[in-house]
């Protein structure tokens, strides 16, 4: 988990106009931890398992604030030293702006009772990866052949069943990455893929916000995207018909992980809700519908419908280096949304 650059000052107060005004310091109960969460299915998992199972071990109460990530980043900088919460969750770019600005505390993994069923790439001095994702390539099986690599999504009959989608997520942004090197680009240059999809833009099927792309899959309006397999699982499970597969570049990996806000007053209780995020009971909970979740406990048996038998496969996974890509996300963003429009 190597990452430590800055987020565009436009990007971090995108949708955070409400942040803006002072915060009162936030009154925590005794016996219990604050948690920002994602809104919508972390939301909802982490208060049907992780909050019963934090209550029932360790008589802790889970207090959550849902939060995107970049706005926990934006909350906690106008936060002036009061912590609004004690734990971030957080994806690769936004947790390497919180770490550059030392929003938080060193983590000592040492002191989770769960700490040797955590493979060591996902732990470092400051926090724990609690979900992996996997991102590759969506198709129907039905309507569809199998894509081989992102090259075919060009070529009929792909490209006009495809769903295209931005830089505004993790997986849209390294899936367009992984676009772009095929094409002669890199990490920091997307001119190709972007050049590459002007080409093709009338004969695509859909151009969509990531929240709108899944439902569009289901009603059959596209038949291919680039997305994680979290999506796939959780489509499969409501009878779409969706598989995924792995590009022929490699599968792309990257890490969701909880951190100690600094500052935090709790401490203990923050390595207690951790510690129960991550062990073997919650992982596995969270694995099944309807989250879907990759497990990052060791003792936790993989689904059949992940492109690994194992964790360790991982490391031979497709990663990106995000302290590159920071600098130059917001700019990918409106570049997306004005070239591609439909």
């Amino acid at each position: 988990m190597t990452m430590s650059p800055t987020l565009s000052r436009r990007a971090l107060l995108a949708g955070t106009a409400a942040l803006a005004a002072p915060l009162a310091a936030r009154a925590q109960k005794p016996g219990s931890v604050t948690a920002a969460i994602y809104p919508g299915a972390w939301e909802e998992a982490f208060r049907d398992l992780v909050a019963p199972a934090l209550k029932k071990s360790y008589n802790i109460e889970l207090e959550m604030q849902a939060l995107f990530a970049v706005d926990q980043v934006a909350k906690f900088a106008a936060s002036r030293g009061a912590p609004p919460f004690d734990c971030f969750v957080l994806d690769p770019g936004p947790r390497a702006t919180a770490l550059e600005r030392g929003m938080f505390e060193k983590f000592d993994a040492s002191k989770l009772a769960s700490r040797a069923a955590i493979p060591a790439a996902l732990v470092d001095e400051w926090g724990i990866g609690c979900n992996a994702q996997v991102v590759g390539i969506a198709y129907n099986p039905k309507k569809l052949p199998k894509p081989k690599g992102y090259a075919d999504l060009f070529k009929e009959p792909w490209v006009s069943r495809l769903g295209l989608t931005g830089f505004g997520t993790t997986f849209g942004t390294v899936s367009l990455i992984e676009i772009a090197k095929i094409f002669g680009g890199s990490e920091t240059n997307i001119d190709p893929a972007l050049a590459e999809l002007k080409k093709v833009l009338p004969k695509i099927a859909a151009v969509s916000s990531p929240a709108a792309l899944p439902g569009l899959f289901q009603q059959g309006q596209c038949d291919v995207t680039y997305t994680n397999t979290q999506t796939v699982t959780t489509l499969k499970d409501r009878g779409v018909d969706i598989e995924f597969a792995v590009p022929e570049t490699g599968a792309t990996t990257f890490l969701t992980t909880l951190h100690i806000a600094k500052g935090c007053e709790n401490m203990d209780a923050a390595y207690k809700y951790i510690d129960t995020a991550v062990s073997k009971g919650v992982q596995d909970a969270l694995q099944k519908p309807p989250y879907n979740f990759i497990p990052v406990n060791k003792e936790v048996a993989l689904g059949k419908d992940l492109p690994m038998r194992s964790l360790d496969e991982m490391s031979k996974f497709v990663t990106h280096d995000w302290s590159k890509i920071n600098p130059l996300r917001g700019q990918w963003i409106d570049r997306f949304n004005r070239e591609m429009a439909k």
